[in-house]
């Protein structure tokens, strides 16, 4: 259920994105850019199934079992339960939703 609480915030706070994009920029051009982009971005953060993602790599070809889910929740705690932070994700995310965002906010500034 928190994740499809995520989800609707994330949603929730998009809409008022746009509508402040829509009336600082009157275009719908730029609205429909800002809206594709943010369902990008949420959907690259929210969606995925992470527990699926935190395994090692040689068993992503594989459903992940009930053990394996159970492990991977033993194993959580205290802040870092709901999300665990790796380098190299934060690396990419970064680098990826950086740039996106540097595209976007010369789109619609301009």
């Amino acid at each position: 259920m928190g994740k499809d609480a995520a989800l609707r915030s994330a949603i929730v706070w998009l809409a008022g994105i746009l509508v402040l994009v829509g009336i600082c920029t009157l275009s719908l051009k730029k609205m429909m850019i800002t809206y594709a982009f943010g369902m990008l971005g949420i959907a690259g953060i929210l969606l995925p199934d992470w527990d699926f993602f935190d395994r090692d790599f040689s068993r992503w070809c594989y459903p992940i079992t009930a053990e394996e889910r159970a492990a991977l929740l033993a194993r959580r705690s205290g802040f870092f339960k709901r999300y665990r932070l790796y380098p190299m994700r934060v690396i990419i995310y970064t680098t990826i939703y950086g740039f996106g965002l540097y595209k976007w906010w010369n789109f619609v500034s301009s």
